[in-house]
């Protein structure tokens, strides 16, 4: 076994390697920032804070629709702001007709910023804030303004994101402890988000894939030695029959880099692996490197990338 020295150092004797980290999973990694990132929504919001205050011109107009389009015309950039209300982030739209009725023709909308707005654009927008229900929002002041209302929008939009965040954290907090390594040693550089032709025009170091845009959340390279490690890592709360082919891809990626003298290290955690410990054992028995978030805490990389 591979660094078994470390193993023992730690009081982690050879034949309960993988025990140690089955039983060393984390049952979270969330970090404050995981809930809401809000300099995102904050600047998300200061974008558009200008056209949101000139709709809060029309809140509780009695003549809405002649308002609207006077306001429009005269400030076209307002139209921008108007996908932000209903939640979405496109500014193009085919609508169906009238389904109920089997027209299905189209209505397309553009509400990207326009120099000018025509008496017709301007008329095909008020269709849309009636057609969709926004016009509601304009009515009998059922909101105060519309810059507090886009910012819990904002805030319901980020929220969605979390489970893309587990993953980016995930990457981050690996990131502390492959920094920390490469601190201590001047032969060392790493790339983020690396793909073969990064590594390649770096480095000068082929790495020969199937898919040449295939990113690696980590690359490692060994100057002095001319090793390179690539990391990969993820994090499951969740358990279920998509783990058994993670080990199955990893434990692939490794046969396939082993080939070309490259070292993959995969990181990874989460209680989820309790329901799939045979399949992470047969992956950890195949592949050199298989660590959790306790063994690089521990220092692990230190050993592999001066090794």
């Amino acid at each position: 076994m591979k660094y078994l020295q470390f193993y023992q150092s730690n009081k982690i004797s050879e034949n309960d390697v993988f025990d140690s980290l089955i039983n060393s999973l984390k049952s979270s990694i969330k970090v404050w920032e995981y809930f809401i990132n809000w300099d995102k929504v904050n600047r998300n919001i200061k974008d558009i804070n200008i056209e949101l205050n000139l709709l809060n011109s029309l809140i509780g107009s009695s003549n809405l629709e002649d308002d609207f389009i006077s306001l429009v015309k005269k400030y076209p950039n307002t139209v921008k702001v108007i996908p932000f209300l209903l939640a979405v982030r496109e500014t193009e739209f085919e609508i169906l007709k009238d389904y109920k009725n089997r027209d299905l023709s189209y209505l397309n909308f553009d509400f990207n910023p326009q120099n000018q707005v025509t008496d017709e654009n301007a008329k095909k927008y008020f269709l849309f804030i009636e057609k969709s229900g926004l016009i509601e929002l304009f009515h009998d002041k059922k909101i105060k303004n519309f810059v507090d209302y886009v910012f819990g929008v904002e805030v319901g939009l980020d929220s969605n994101g979390r489970k893309n965040r587990g993953g980016t954290l995930m990457e981050e907090l690996v990131e502390v402890f492959v920094k920390q390594s490469i601190e201590k040693n001047n032969d060392l550089k790493c790339i983020p988000q690396a793909t073969p032709s990064i590594i390649k025009q770096k480095w000068d170091y082929e790495v020969k894939f199937d898919i040449s845009a295939r990113s690696f959340d980590f690359a490692v390279f060994n100057k002095k030695t001319r090793k390179l490690f690539l990391i990969e890592t993820n994090f499951y709360n969740g358990g279920g029959s998509k783990l058994k082919s993670v080990c199955g891809e990893f434990k692939s990626l490794f046969n396939e880099l082993q080939k070309q003298n490259i070292e993959l290290i995969w990181i990874t955690d989460g209680k989820g692996w309790l329901t799939a410990k045979r399949p992470l054992e047969e992956t950890f028995n195949n592949n050199n490197y298989l660590f959790n978030i306790s063994l690089i805490e521990k220092g692990i990389l230190d050993e592999i990338f001066i090794a």
